[in-house]
């Protein structure tokens, strides 16, 4: 078994990309992994169960003898177009491991061209489901004269890619924009502060699309989801009400938006 499944094993990473990559979305240890890539060990039957749902084979199939198992993944019938984005939707399978450390509730700090000269403050909670890490974001925010009122819902996925935290969302109503945001912890054994770039589209009714620094806090857990979210909202950048700390990881560079209107 450990020659054949080995054999098998290499032709599967050679396919699948980077060995970093799928130990990670495996969620199996790298050295681990490379005495079963060299035939020095077999798994465990719990860890070749992960090894064959990572991969969408049976564990049989994946202990099959290496020329039997090659000709019955060359006799396989043609990839539709959606089935080659099967790599990309397993970046996010199997993430509730390494993204562990990042489970909670944030506020997340940035500015858009809604809100010029402010900053917005939301509410990020990352939670693990299935072996998955969903995201549910919460905005609200009203101007000071009642012409713009912000109310928004989120959801969508978390990957840990690169040593950085990758998150997609989407509006819970449909027909909305795909959302992108990449951060990093300030230093690595510390998830209190986490600073990246989010790229949205602006609330206003032109929509424009924008990229702009951000920066997400922890909250605390005695604080009640009621508490967290009546902070949120759009405040000067100059406000008592914001920490320092945030302002200065901001920065004072404004978001990059393109104009959509035509003249």
């Amino acid at each position: 078994m450990p020659t054949s499944f080995s054999q098998n094993l290499r032709w599967l990473c050679a396919e699948a990309g980077p060995i970093a990559q799928t130990c990670r979305g495996i969620g199996i240890n790298r050295q681990q992994f490379n005495r079963y890539l060299n035939g020095n060990g077999a798994p465990s039957a719990h860890n070749l169960r992960r090894i064959a749902k990572y991969f969408g084979l049976t564990e049989t199939e994946l202990s099959a003898p290496h020329a039997e198992f090659c000709l019955a993944q060359e006799l396989q019938q043609p990839q539709s177009s959606s089935s080659g984005l099967l790599p990309f939707n397993r970046l996010f399978q199997n993430q509730a491991r390494p993204l562990r450390r990042f489970l909670g509730v944030y506020h997340a700090y940035f500015c858009t061209p809604t809100w010029p000269g402010q900053i917005l403050r939301s509410l990020v909670q990352l939670r693990a489901e299935d072996g998955l890490v969903v995201t549910h974001t919460y905005e609200r925010a009203t101007s000071g004269d009642g012409s713009i009122r912000q109310r928004g819902r989120y959801h969508g996925l978390a990957s840990f890619q690169g040593n950085r935290l990758c998150m997609y969302e989407t509006p819970r109503r449909a027909g909305g924009f795909l959302s992108e945001t990449v951060l990093m912890p300030e230093h690595p054994q510390q998830t209190t502060y986490l600073q990246g770039l989010t790229l949205g589209v602006s609330a206003r009714p032109g929509q424009q699309p924008f990229s702009t620094r951000t920066v997400w806090v922890r909250i605390a857990e005695r604080t009640s989801a009621r508490e967290a979210l009546a902070l949120t909202g759009a405040y000067p950048k100059a406000s008592a009400k914001l920490d320092p700390k945030v302002r200065r990881l901001l920065g004072d560079q404004p978001p990059i938006s393109i104009n959509t209107q035509t003249p």
